[in-house]
C-alpha cells in the first residue's frame, strides 16, 4: 500500500518530468510525437482535475453551510451562483455575444472583476506610500525614481523641466529593464530548482499527508 500511495507517484512524475525536459534535446519525430501524445493525455488529466477541484470546493463550502461558519452566506452563494450558470449554460448555449453565458460573462463577471481591481488599486497607493518612505538610502532611490518616472509622462513635468520625458523614458529602459530581467532569471532559476526536486522526490508536497 506504501508503494502504491508514495513511490509509485514519485515514479510516475520522474518519468514524466525527466522525459518532458529531455524531448527538448533530442529533436527527433518520435520526440515530438511523443509530446503531442502527451500533451493530449496533459489536458484530459487537467479536465479530471478541475472536477477534483469543483468537488473539493463544493466539500469545503456544504461543511461551512453545515456548520454555520463566519461567512457562510457567502458559501451559499457560491453554490447559487454554480448551479444557475451550469443551468444558463445548458439552456441558452455557449459564451459568446447574445447567449446567457455571454450575458452573466458581461453583466455580472466584468463588473466584479472591476470592483476587485478598484479595491486593489486602493491597497496600491497604500502600499506605494509606506514604500516611498525616504526612511533608508534604498527607499529614497526607490522615491527619487518614482518622481522621475511620474514626472515624465505628465505635461507638468515636461513644463518645468523639458529633459526630465528622456531621463523618465532612460530609467524604465535602462534600469528598470535590467532589474526585470534579474527578477526573471531569479524566477527561473527558482522555476528550475523546484523542478528538479520534484522529479527527483525531494519535493513531495503534491503527494499530501505526511511523509
Amino acid at each position: 500500500m506504501l508503494f502504491w500511495k508514495r513511490r509509485f507517484p514519485l515514479i510516475i512524475a520522474f518519468l514524466i518530468g525527466s522525459s518532458a525536459a529531455a524531448q527538448y534535446y533530442i529533436p527527433h519525430p518520435v520526440s515530438e510525437q511523443a509530446l503531442t501524445e502527451v500533451s493530449v493525455w496533459l489536458r484530459i488529466i487537467t479536465g479530471f482535475a478541475m472536477l477534483l477541484g469543483i468537488a473539493s470546493l463544493c466539500h469545503i463550502h456544504y461543511q461551512k453551510i453545515k456548520g454555520l461558519a463566519a461567512g457562510w452566506g457567502y458559501s451559499a452563494i457560491v453554490f447559487v451562483s454554480m448551479i444557475v450558470t451550469i443551468l444558463v449554460g445548458l439552456w441558452a448555449g455557449g459564451g459568446e455575444e447574445g447567449t446567457g453565458l455571454g450575458w452573466i460573462y458581461n453583466n455580472m463577471l466584468v463588473p466584479l472583476q472591476g470592483t476587485m481591481f478598484s479595491i486593489l488599486a486602493f491597497f496600491v497607493a497604500s502600499a506605494a506610500y509606506r514604500a516611498f518612505r525616504a526612511r533608508t538610502k534604498e527607499a529614497t532611490v526607490l522615491l527619487l525614481a518614482a518622481i522621475i518616472v511620474m514626472a515624465g509622462r505628465v505635461p507638468l513635468g515636461e513644463y518645468i523641466f523639458a529633459p526630465i520625458s528622456s531621463v523618465s523614458d532612460w530609467v524604465l529602459n535602462v534600469l528598470n529593464t535590467g532589474a526585470r530581467r534579474g527578477i526573471i532569471i531569479g524566477i527561473s532559476l527558482g522555476a528550475i530548482a523546484t523542478s528538479l526536486k520534484i522529479i527527483l522526490g525531494i519535493e513531495r508536497a503534491y503527494l499530501g499527508g505526511k511523509d
